[in-house]
């Protein structure tokens, strides 16, 4: 299912097989919360752009539509027509980021929606069950994602929780996936490593976990407050105690620069919303660094946005006519900035498979991040 290609130094690349296709590591995942990608992006872009993988999110489907209607459907793959690998998210990350409209128990956690204030419960039988419903080819456990800062003492005793919790999303899922009606009986499991900044209590979770056998492992609650020196501080201790021939997901990052950190750490799965939310507001990445199309000296620059890009956008469109687009607040202007930035983050994963396979990723790395501190434009 999942087989190491190759290994240079701590990075590692893979190929891995699923009932919707295979995946090619490491890989971002483009984020498409509700079922699309913001931005006016249809799934045949997704394709035309090197999408490997889309992320869904089981709290915001099951609120809307509801996850018995995509069910109904056929499953998430049949109703926004995508035949590649889904991701989908367990929710608790939703959940908790609720803060003051939901409460949290041992059986898990009763909320409102924030859609139409309507009280509502999630545990980890009812996230693999949504997540059964929608038929994706990932499902995440069922987590608390605490802040950080956050005291050692609620940090543990959450972690315990979440370890409690995996035990039945795990028993769940094997159920759901041996009912002769169950969408997708392939479903896989990812469980989540948290702990906060505290190094020894991710290490005991991760020991905790790995012995579960499960079919990947995702590191969660980063990216919530820490710094980045805190991030990769938490990836040096807690990688080395995950299963090297499984998948390492660091969910919610990030940055071109955190991935390439990251990667060099052991991680092969990401996901962020950076290049859709950054695209959306006219800020687009090229290998020199971000761009801002809103700024007044791109009003008569007749160059793509990047050149030598092959994205839909750079292909025939100007920093000029983007600007004019968005300055109008034209949707045109929107997609194409986020086609450019998902084009440019599944083009970083191509050239960072190729530098590990080809055991050149110290140097790739070092140059890349070099590159990428610039204000856009080429040296």
């Amino acid at each position: 299912m999942y087989k190491i290609v190759a290994v240079d130094g701590r990075a590692k690349s893979a190929h891995m097989d699923t009932v919707h296709g295979p995946i090619e590591t490491p890989v971002f995942m483009n984020v498409g919360t509700v079922g699309a990608i913001k931005g006016a992006v249809s799934t045949m872009d997704l394709k035309e752009i090197g999408t490997q993988v889309e992320l869904s999110n089981t709290y915001h489907l099951h609120v809307r539509p509801g996850d018995d209607v995509v069910r109904k459907l056929g499953g998430l793959h049949a109703f926004m027509n995508w035949d590649r690998p889904i991701l989908t998210d367990s929710g608790g990350f939703q959940v908790f980021s609720l803060k003051g409209l939901r409460k949290i128990r041992e059986e898990g956690v009763w909320f409102h929606s924030h859609i139409d204030g309507r009280k509502m419960f999630m545990g980890p039988e009812e996230s693999m069950q949504i997540q059964s419903n929608l038929g994706s080819t990932i499902a995440m456990a069922f987590d608390e994602c605490v802040e950080n800062p956050s005291p050692r003492e609620y940090v543990s005793a959450s972690v315990d929780r979440t370890t409690r919790w995996l035990v039945r999303c795990k028993e769940k899922l094997d159920q759901l996936n041996s009912l002769p009606d169950t969408l997708n009986p392939h479903q896989m499991l990812f469980g989540i490593n948290q702990g906060g900044t505290y190094e020894d209590i991710r290490i005991r979770h991760a020991k905790e976990i790995v012995a579960m056998d499960l079919d990947g492992y995702a590191v969660g609650g980063l990216a919530v407050g820490e710094s980045h020196a805190e991030m990769y501080r938490i990836l040096d201790e807690v990688v080395p105690y995950l299963p090297a021939n499984k998948p390492v997901y660091l969910m919610g990052v990030g940055t071109p620069a955190n991935i390439l950190e990251a990667v060099d750490r052991g991680v092969d799965f990401f996901d962020c919303v950076y290049p859709s939310r950054n695209g959306r507001h006219g800020h687009v990445y090229t290998s020199h660094g971000k761009m801002n199309l809103f700024n007044a000296k791109y009003e008569l620059d007749a160059r793509p946005i990047e050149e030598g890009c092959q994205c839909p956008a750079c292909r025939s469109y100007s920093r000029a006519y983007i600007r004019h687009l968005l300055k109008a607040k034209e949707m045109l202007g929107m997609r194409l900035c986020v086609l450019h930035n998902l084009y440019f983050y599944n083009h970083l994963m191509e050239e960072i498979r190729e530098a590990i396979r080809s055991h050149r990723y110290s140097e790739y790395k070092k140059a890349k991040l070099q590159d990428l501190m610039g204000d856009g434009a080429p040296a």
